[in-house]
């Protein structure tokens, strides 16, 4: 006898179905259709390696290309920054020039320098973060440094950077 019905041997031995566990076994784009479909299959059989699984997430996380304008350091920016007060949420813009760019990937981050009340006031935003609902380039600047770190230095109209009309 190949398999009993729980009705006749219910003490003994558990039925297994063996046509539902070959179907979770399978690996192939068959079993599943559509790579969203292949990747959940991957990822549930434990067949993805702790990097690749943190890979595919961060692949989901990342904003479109489209959503974020080419930024260089010296480019003046508007970043529209998601501000919650109580049940309301709105958009704060905040404008300033790019003093840094670090990391990459969804880590990317930018700082950005503004000059409030006669007081500098620096803000490093995460690019791909859900809290910054916009980045606009308002013009680029002209400068020949990676880190804009002199400018904290700098009082006045010597804060100014040139504009760039190449790019």
């Amino acid at each position: 006898m190949a398999a009993e019905t729980p009705a006749q041997n219910s003490a003994e031995t558990p039925v297994v179905d063996t046509a539902a566990d070959e179907a979770d076994n399978r690996e192939t784009p068959e079993a599943a259709p559509g790579p969203e479909a292949a990747a959940a299959v991957k990822a549930t059989t434990g067949r993805r390696s702790a990097r690749e699984l943190l890979e595919a997430f961060e692949a989901e996380q990342l904003k479109a290309k489209e959503e974020i304008p080419e930024i260089y350091v010296g480019d003046t920016v508007k970043v529209g920054v998601r501000i919650r007060e109580g049940n309301k949420e709105r958009i704060q813009p905040y404008e300033g020039v790019v003093i840094a760019m670090r990391h990459g990937g969804l880590n990317a981050t930018i700082t950005v320098r503004r000059i409030f009340q006669g007081i500098g006031v620096e803000r490093v935003f995460m690019v791909h973060s859900p809290q910054v609902a916009s980045i606009k380039v308002e013009r680029r600047g002209k400068v020949r440094r990676a880190k804009l770190f002199y400018l904290r230095d700098r009082v006045g109209k010597a804060t100014r950077v040139k504009q760039r009309f190449d790019r």
